[in-house]
């Protein structure tokens, strides 16, 4: 049993997609309020993240200099150094402490991830690599049920089922002979049988068969029907399609398109807004963080921060996402920045604020020295 990626999306992610589908139906909806949800459940994981790194912030260049000056001191007395690096981290938090939050919820967002990358939302690909031995070699062969992995494969909108692609007499064949690839349940209910029970508009579901790789060892017809044609070794993908695809929502034209030139060479201005969008609140939330700040005393890490935004970005046009998943990452993008800004109202520990204010006071003294009579004006001749 599957208990990783593919149990949460079963499990947690599709539920929640097919109950808000079955509020209002309309995908895109069910996309922000599935994101809605899973941001909210983790906010208090994510609140963690920010405190913490919010804190390390003001407090890593103290904590830095009290650090190295322990381990100078008791560097010959290992039980004391521990004890005082204990004190430390109980003064200031653990640098760590922040990266626990994200590790915990990491899961969960890649099955999100998962979730809007799959059925219905895009096409689904089964590839089922098969071998062609000669006719003299057929008693060698043991005929052994080939199947591949399940996927859940929406066969009208609200009904999904785990689907497999299946070759009942296995992957292995002998030049002449003939069999199939099948997509069907666990249980052995095509997909042709579940189209017909829960979608009145079959010819809206229309499954696909080709050979991606070895077009000389074996051919497949528009049923699934293979032919062992020499020996060899050839790829058959089967191709279930998603009902989703092509349906937009709002200014998206259709939440399966990829990319931000179609095969015409035409801008899809619905993907370029997500990408630029994404870009820009994830610069905006590294300013209300403080990442942005160009007043780092690194100054190599603030130039690193400054372009993160555009090689994320740019990202996305090298290696395209469907515009359900941008949609997705552009929202959960957008929810962060808020909680961002929310958090940064909170106020610091005490001894945190202690070192805020008497930066702040050292830098407002270095403003106004230049100024003092005497100091910025030179004598008159």
């Amino acid at each position: 049993m599957d208990f990783g990626i593919g149990f949460l999306t079963n499990n947690i992610m599709l539920p929640i997609l097919d109950f808000f589908y079955g509020i209002v139906p309309s995908y895109g909806l069910a996309i922000v309020a599935l994101t809605l949800v899973i941001r909210f459940a983790l906010y208090p994981l994510n609140a963690g993240s920010i405190r913490n790194m919010r804190r390390m912030k003001v407090a890593q260049p103290l904590m830095q200099k009290r650090v190295k000056e322990i381990q100078e001191r008791y560097k010959d007395n290992p039980t004391k150094l521990q004890e005082e690096m204990s004190g430390v981290y109980k003064e200031f938090g653990n640098p760590l402490a922040g990266c626990f939050p994200v590790l915990l919820q990491m899961p969960i967002l890649f099955a999100l991830f998962a979730t809007l990358r799959g059925s219905p939302f895009s096409d689904i690909n089964y590839d089922v690599n098969v071998q062609v031995f000669p006719q003299e070699k057929i008693e060698q062969i043991q005929p052994q049920v080939f199947t591949t992995p399940p996927k859940a494969i929406y066969v009208s909108d609200g009904s999904h089922f785990p689907i497999s692609a299946v070759m009942p007499g296995g992957n292995k064949l002998v030049v002449g002979e003939k069999t199939d690839v099948r997509l069907q349940t666990a249980e052995g209910e095509s997909i042709e049988a579940l189209v017909s029970e829960y979608n009145e508009d079959i010819d809206s579901f229309q499954p696909k068969w080709e050979i991606t790789k070895g077009e000389d060892v074996v051919s497949v017809d528009a049923a699934g029907h293979i032919t062992a044609l020499a020996p060899g070794e050839a790829t058959v993908r089967v191709q279930a399609p998603g009902l989703a695809a092509n349906k937009g929502f709002l200014f998206i034209k259709a939440l399966g398109r990829i990319g931000v030139t179609g095969e015409d060479g035409a801008i899809h201005w619905d993907i370029l807004i997500m990408i630029l969008g994404f870009g820009a609140s994830l610069y905006l939330n590294q300013v209300l963080s403080g990442q942005g700040s160009t007043s780092s005393d690194n100054s190599q890490q603030a130039a690193v921060n400054k372009f993160t935004p555009i090689i994320f970005s740019g990202m996305f046009l090298f290696f395209p996402l469907p515009a359900g998943v941008l949609m997705y990452m552009l929202i959960a993008n957008i929810f962060q920045t808020l909680q961002t800004f929310i958090l940064s109202r909170e106020p610091l520990p005490e001894n945190l604020q202690k070192i805020v204010d008497a930066e702040t006071k050292v830098e407002e003294d270095r403003q106004t020295l230049p100024f003092e009579p005497g100091r910025s004006k030179k004598k008159k001749a």
